[in-house]
């Protein structure tokens, strides 16, 4: 039996039915897909129209071989699912998306040895620029982000010596300042609550640390923590606790993030303590609920957005080989100061 002949139709389209379809050169086509901000914008949409109607799909790792570039930037971040992280990878993805990059995302879980094989995952598609998130890297993964001789914006969190450039704010700083407020508001015996424990959360229950040493109201039991992740429910189960192990002498609780302080604010709620008469509760990250739950809960506002733009802007700046006003650049943070925390 003889082999039925290939349709035509099915035959894979290449870069030259493009540029034959769109009146173009072959080298103006692959201009317009991998340097798009190099041609014109009506020749961009006549390339697209071509490219759309026949349904090509550019082979990126031919592309990136001819071009010595991959037009890809990788992103590690802790956790896909904390929203945290959902306008920090928003603002990411609008600055490289209008500038012709596409963003390669990793999860690492939290875990340095799982980051370290993810930024190995992410060298290996030869990124031109990488995002990543804090400064808990393993040696063996400093190292080779030291070789990679790329690019580099470690995110999150402000460090004494970055790899390379630095967007975040200080934790601790952060933290000793939500202590300076409860204390401003007439609160005394401050509790601390806080989940996961990675290196910023810890850098928070410094900052908690060394407001209250200072005006020698520390007390160590005040501090309860869990390595489980955050959760409202967490939250709830940790303000039992902590009410438990201090005979409910605390009048203020500070949570490491909002779910944590949501979860207190409604266990308060059941076991009948008025907030913020008999306590208050301040969270981090001011998430849209915390403006909108009764009372309104105080929380540590961050430029997430903005810090996920900033690190893509000066990834991009020294891509196109131009100058960045700094390496280090502090985002700073904002308390909130709502119902929650509003005993006077």
């Amino acid at each position: 039996m003889k082999t039925a002949k290939k349709r035509s139709s099915d035959k894979k389209i290449t870069l030259v039915d493009v540029a034959d379809a769109s009146g173009v050169s072959a080298i103006t086509v692959s201009r317009v897909i991998n340097q798009p901000e190099k041609v014109s914008e009506s020749l961009r949409i006549q390339v697209q129209k071509a490219i759309d109607s026949l349904g090509y799909i550019p082979n990126q790792h031919a592309s990136s071989l001819a071009s010595s570039k991959s037009r890809v930037i990788g992103v590690a971040i802790p956790s896909l699912s904390n929203i945290v992280f959902t306008e920090v990878l928003r603002g990411i993805y609008e600055v490289m998306g209008a500038a012709g990059y596409k963003v390669l995302l990793v999860d690492t879980h939290y875990s340095p040895l799982e980051e370290e094989k993810m930024v190995r995952t992410l060298l290996s598609q030869s990124p031109e620029g990488l995002i990543i998130t804090g400064g808990d890297q393993t040696k063996a993964c400093q190292n080779f982000l030291h070789k990679a001789r790329i690019p580099i914006v470690q995110i999150m969190e402000l460090l004494a010596d970055p790899i390379d450039m630095n967007v975040g704010f200080a934790h601790g700083r952060a933290g000793f300042d939500v202590v300076k407020h409860l204390l401003g508001q007439g609160y005394e015996r401050i509790g601390f609550i806080g989940a996961r424990m990675d290196p910023r959360v810890q850098q928070r229950m410094q900052g908690y640390k060394l407001a209250l040493e200072q005006v020698g109201k520390f007390e160590k039991n005040y501090i309860v923590t869990t390595p489980e992740p955050s959760s409202i429910g967490v939250g709830g189960e940790l303000f039992k606790s902590l009410m438990a192990s201090t005979n409910g002498v605390v009048d203020a609780v500070f949570c490491v993030n909002d779910d944590l302080a949501l979860g207190a604010l409604f266990e308060a709620q059941r076991m009948n303590i008025r907030v913020p008469q008999d306590m208050a509760i301040c969270g981090f990250n001011d998430i849209e609920a915390a403006e909108y739950v009764n009372p309104s809960l105080t929380s540590v506002s961050v430029g997430r957005y903005e810090m996920g733009v900033k690190a893509s802007e000066m990834i991009i700046r020294v891509l196109n080989e131009k100058p960045i006003e700094s390496k280090k650049v502090d985002m700073g943070y904002e308390i909130k100061k709502r119902a929650s925390t509003s005993r006077l």
